[in-house]
């Protein structure tokens, strides 16, 4: 196997294990979790945290592999392919958390779900977006000062969200200035309510410093091909990673880390981390030859938006379906099934093979040889 195929692989593994653990936190059977499947509830972080970040440094990671051919296409052709893939993942997004597209009025009629209480931007949202926004600038500005435009979006986050918000509390939920950002052009009835406030945690402001995950990951994906596999490589990688946990440790004193407001320290964290645990899967396949358990992530890895959107659907569509004395399969299949295992396991039990069959619905599209790609 090529060293190309093999960054590939290491890719595809690391993307796999992002969707698995983004499904297991997404998809809790009960109303408890264990800790380390919850956020941070503000200020701080969990494993949880780091899933979302994670898939941003893989868009970068993938980026990096397939922007070289860019190279023999025109400008329009390589603006053409960003704006395209921009909007439809954006779209889809948006359509996800519309579905399903229909609601009861208070008399009990079917009409359409309102477009005036549909929330706008979101998870998918934010991976668009940030998308957009990296590849355009390694287009225009190359790598490089792509990376220097990064840490000074890094930089300005900070005084803007200080001087921005309340005086008195200026990261606070409803007082910091993205929040203020996000009433004044999306309105509160196209924000988050899921924290009993009309808030926005993939806000407008907070997805500047989210561009620095994908600059991130496209930098270290450029980064081992250009220097290929060898020790000296991974070394610098570790070292990096090490490098960027170590300030954002340090600024997180004065700006904490919180992944709800995407603070700064909180991509510095992020990005270092990945940094590592990338270092850890190349080391795995591609100096000690360990591939046989790569398979499972493989499956996930090769279909991650397709999988994801599975993943969402499905579970809307489970709680849509009517099962038991007033309640929902969802919950049928949680009190009936899994419950019996404890509160805490229960759920997570239920999580556990909710995303086993998402993986199998990867496996289905890959023994076919389905990709699906935007």
């Amino acid at each position: 196997m090529s060293s190309s195929q093999q960054r590939f692989l290491a890719l595809d593994v690391f993307r796999g294990m992002t969707i698995c653990f983004m499904i297991i936190v997404n998809t809790p059977g009960g109303p408890v979790s264990f800790a380390p499947l919850e956020h941070a509830k503000w200020f701080g972080f969990t494993p949880t945290d780091l899933v979302f970040p994670s898939f941003l440094f893989a868009v970068g990671n993938a980026m990096s592999f397939v922007m070289p051919k860019w190279e023999s296409l025109t400008q329009s052709q390589v603006l053409a392919k960003i704006f395209k893939r921009t909007f439809i993942i954006f779209l889809l997004g948006y359509l996800l958390y519309w579905f399903p597209f229909i609601q009861k009025d208070p008399q009990g009629h079917i009409m359409l779900a309102p477009f005036s209480h549909t929330r706008i931007v979101g998870v998918l949202q934010r991976i668009a977006l940030a998308y957009g926004a990296a590849s355009l600038m390694i287009y225009y500005l190359k790598p490089r000062t792509s990376l220097i435009v990064a840490i000074g979006v890094l930089i300005l986050y900070w005084p803007i969200m200080m001087w921005f918000g309340d005086a008195a509390d200026p990261l606070g939920m409803t007082t910091n200035a993205g929040y203020k950002l996000d009433k004044l052009i999306l309105g509160e009835n196209h924000m988050y309510h899921g924290e009993g406030v009309a808030f926005e945690p993939e806000g407008l402001l907070s997805t500047l410093p989210s561009i620095a995950n994908v600059i991130g990951g496209y930098m270290v994906g450029q980064f081992l091909q250009r220097k290929g596999r060898t020790y000296e490589t991974l070394a610098k990688l570790l070292l990096a990673g090490f490098a960027l946990l170590t300030i954002a440790y340090f600024w997180d004193q004065v700006f904490p880390i919180s992944k709800k407001l995407w603070t700064s320290p909180f991509t510095l964290y992020t990005v270092g981390l990945d940094c590592i645990i990338i270092s850890a899967v190349i080391y795995v396949i591609d100096f000690m030859k360990k591939t046989k358990w790569t398979g499972f992530f493989t499956i996930l890895g090769k279909n991650p938006l397709f999988i994801y959107l599975v993943s969402e659907v499905g579970v809307i569509i489970l709680y849509m379906i009517p099962a038991g004395p007033k309640g929902s399969l969802f919950s049928w299949l949680y009190q009936n099934i899994f419950s019996h295992a404890g509160a805490y396991l229960g759920s997570l039990l239920f999580a556990i093979c909710w995303m086993l069959f998402c993986w199998t619905v990867g496996y289905i599209l890959d023994r076919k040889k389905i990709y699906v790609r935007v």
